[in-house]
């Protein structure tokens, strides 16, 4: 299939793009930028900077991907990237932007990724893949987000946060802690507030599946002594149990960092 270029629409010289791309009106695309076949930019979006954007990708009026880190006198330079997977869709107003190349240069979206009106993804941020965030979420810098991850509208995350899979943040929360693999946070600032039990379901979880990470939930999160000594004593009760092990590991990987907790 042939690319569509608006007439209305300004791409720069450098700029590929895959087949069957489609460009709508008053679209900007930059020199560096790559475009995947089938992808398509509407009205007034704009793909800049040394981004890559998937195959069959769309971009609503008005988002911006690849603009350069919200950060006092940094140059742009092409160390600082931004990937973004096959079939994500950007709604209106929403961005993201590349990556400071002494923490690596690359921010990355997984594939299959929507997100919705004004939500903004900043730099240095790798986020799985299905990840969902609803409208004018605002995740600052340095953010890990893993597979599966929804989060619901207003919610703002701290930079250098983690996220763990098939995590739910809720509407409005505000989360400076980081938040385990299957868990579901409320509030501001944001708590435990049990296991992601719905998206788990939906994902095909099942019932064996749901009683380990419940287990391990309860073996960590509840019960007699400090939570640290709980932590290694869970590690050792499910050390055979790989679901429970991934909510084990993912609080021990974070050394001291905080966790939200119920």
């Amino acid at each position: 299939m042939p690319v569509e270029i608006h007439p209305t629409a300004y791409v720069e010289t450098g700029a590929e793009l895959g087949e069957g791309t489609r460009v709508g009106p008053f679209c900007h695309v930059g020199p560096h930028a790559v475009i995947g076949a089938g992808s398509e930019l509407r009205s007034h979006a704009v793909v800049t900077g040394h981004t890559t954007l998937g195959e069959n990708s769309v971009l609503h009026p008005h988002a911006v991907v690849g603009g350069p880190p919200q950060v006092i006198g940094f140059q742009e330079t092409p160390e600082s990237r931004l990937q973004i997977g096959n079939n994500c869709t950007f709604r209106e107003y929403a961005t993201a932007h590349t990556g400071i190349p002494k923490f690596g240069g690359l921010t990355q979206v997984g594939d299959n990724c929507f997100i919705m009106i004004g939500a903004h993804i900043a730099h240095d941020n790798h986020i799985g893949n299905n990840v969902v965030m609803a409208n004018n979420v605002s995740l600052a810098g340095h953010i890990t987000v893993g597979d599966n991850v929804w989060f619901g509208g207003l919610a703002a995350v701290h930079q250098f946060t983690r996220i763990g899979r098939n995590a739910f943040i809720g509407g409005g929360a505000i989360l400076v802690e980081d938040v385990i693999p299957f868990g579901s946070v409320v509030g501001n600032h944001a708590r435990l507030s049990g296991l992601n039990m719905v998206g788990l379901k939906r994902r095909g979880f099942d019932k064996a599946q749901l009683q380990e990470i419940r287990g391990a939930y309860k073996a960590v999160f509840t019960g007699d002594g400090i939570f640290k000594d709980r932590l290694a004593q869970a590690a050792v009760t499910f050390a055979d149990k790989p679901l429970a092990m991934e909510l084990i590991d993912f609080i021990r990987q974070g050394g001291d960092r905080p966790i939200c907790k119920p």
